[in-house]
């Protein structure tokens, strides 16, 4: 038996999120249908993180076991061949014996894209958040400041589903302005060591309250401080988060 590691990117726009869901179009049960297609065996696809209902990955790992001799090459050129057009494959390669994209994952990159402004990008609506109105993007950035280093974020995680740790450590986050033309973009990334269920879009949605003047920058430390996710403000929508990349010891 062997162990292969696939790094993949999809849009999740038609999908309703990663994990298989009976009756719903999801990116496992496409990459399994793929690798059935392939290797005539029924294979398990275990992704690093299952991404919700419309949220993207670029860089999305995967684990798997088969008994398929095939090349990693061949493998990767054949799954692109047999994946639907919103998922793409872009490499396969061997892993070490017992290799897990769940357990052996030592850190994650998310991006979350927001479109603010009054000139809309109608052709961005799936991949970001729309905000009619202009956000301060340099408050936001130096709100988020405050939530690097490591922190109990149980003020972050979606409330119903608590872990016995709520630990985690951010070891990279900022907010910075772009501009394409008209449009104005406010692009976020956050790095640590793991991720509480709609951490990051709930990071997000308390940094756009800053951003739209309806709380001081030090608010974050407050929320962060009382542990509690029963303080108010919204959890940013899925379509503008993608999974960038994921991070391995070996």
């Amino acid at each position: 038996m062997r162990y292969l590691k696939m790094t993949l990117a999809y849009d999740g726009t038609n999908y309703a999120g990663w994990q298989v869901q009976v009756g719903q179009a999801t990116v496992q049960a496409a990459l399994e249908a793929a690798l059935k297609k392939i290797t005539g065996e029924d294979i398990r696809a275990i992704a690093s993180g299952r991404t919700d209902a419309g949220v993207h990955a670029l860089g999305q790992v995967v684990s798997f076991r088969t008994q398929a001799q095939l090349s990693p090459d061949v493998f990767c050129r054949a799954l692109n061949g047999n994946l639907p057009h919103d998922i793409h494959v872009w490499e396969v390669l061997e892993a070490p014996e017992g290799f897990h994209a769940i357990r052996d994952a030592v850190g994650k990159r998310y991006r979350y894209v927001i479109q603010d402004g009054p000139a809309p990008d109608i052709f961005a609506r799936h991949y970001s958040w729309r905000i009619p109105h202009a956000l301060d993007a340099e408050a936001m950035h130096a709100a988020a400041q405050l939530l690097l280093g490591t922190h109990d974020f149980s003020s972050f995680e979606a409330s119903g589903s608590p872990r016995q740790n709520s630990v985690r450590t951010v070891t990279d986050l900022f907010v910075a302005r772009r501009w394409e033309g008209a449009v104005g973009r406010i692009v976020i990334e956050i790095a640590a060591d793991g991720f509480l269920y709609n951490m990051v879009r709930n990071i997000v949605g308390a940094l756009y309250e800053v951003g739209r003047g309806e709380q001081p920058v030090d608010w974050i430390s407050r929320i962060l401080a009382g542990k509690d996710r029963r303080v108010r403000y919204p959890t940013a929508p899925p379509q503008g988060l993608f999974l960038v990349s994921v991070d391995y010891d070996r």
